[in-house]
């Protein structure tokens, strides 16, 4: 299967870190975020990568450069932002043959079981398997509301007043039909425009282990002392965004 991995992001919230390099490579005890995201891929034998770019764009080309580890990458530079979902429809090309394919948000850390997860994906077939765990507070995420059978009845992008509090993870499998119901408007955001129009024909897969978004200083310095590597199955988890 092949990934993209959404890295285009400017990294405002974790300035002035991000003032002279991109989210994705600022290092978690010492290794950049996106060294420690190739090593996952190659460990669950994911070998091709789409990385999208916006800020920074020299430093992730050169990066890959030198550090691919094996892995074939392609650099998607974006002059303006076309997000989450825009990224995707815009190099729909690049997975048009593939029957489903990753897509990672690269400032997600974590020690999820992929391989456990393409499992799940493949005997439900849905049109996207999203990952999610539970946060404190809903309010601040994409929550999903899920049936005893896994199937996700309703999404909402940051909700005032939320039903539950199983958020998207920043993971998922996605297909061809989820290309298809991508909006046709810059930019498209996963989250608002894309996982609503799924409800009913997409599954959510519970993530236990490890994770937290490394997108504020505050997250980034609890990565500094809770990151336990990827081959550890620590259950401490941080509320995204």
């Amino acid at each position: 299967m092949k990934a993209f991995l959404l890295a285009a992001g400017n990294g405002t919230r974790l300035r002035p870190l991000t003032d002279k390099m991109p989210k994705c490579l600022v290092p978690i005890r010492g290794i950049p975020m996106l060294q420690i995201w190739l090593e996952k891929c190659k460990n669950f034998g994911i070998r091709e990568i789409l990385i999208n770019v916006h800020a920074h764009a020299r430093a992730v080309r050169h990066f890959l450069k030198h550090n691919a580890n094996g892995i074939s990458f392609r650099v998607a530079e974006e002059s303006e932002l076309l997000g989450s979902a825009g990224t995707l429809r815009a190099n729909r090309d690049w997975v048009a043959g593939e029957e489903c394919f990753w897509v990672f948000y690269a400032d997600v850390l974590n020690c999820a079981d992929l391989q456990a997860m393409k499992s799940f994906h493949r005997k439900h077939k849905p049109a996207a398997t999203i990952a999610v765990y539970r946060v404190s507070d809903p309010a601040r995420c994409g929550i999903a509301t899920v049936g005893a059978d896994g199937v996700i009845s309703e999404f909402v992008e940051k909700p005032e007043h939320p039903n539950g509090n199983l958020a998207f993870a920043g993971m998922m499998i996605a297909t061809q039909e989820l290309l298809e119901a991508i909006p046709d408007q810059a930019p498209a955001d996963v989250g608002y425009d894309v996982l609503p129009r799924l409800c009913g024909r997409m599954v959510a897969f519970p993530i236990t282990d490890y994770l937290i978004d490394i997108g504020t200083v505050e997250n980034y310095a609890t990565a500094q002392q809770t990151w336990p590597g990827l081959h550890q199955r620590s259950a401490t988890q941080v509320p995204l965004r």
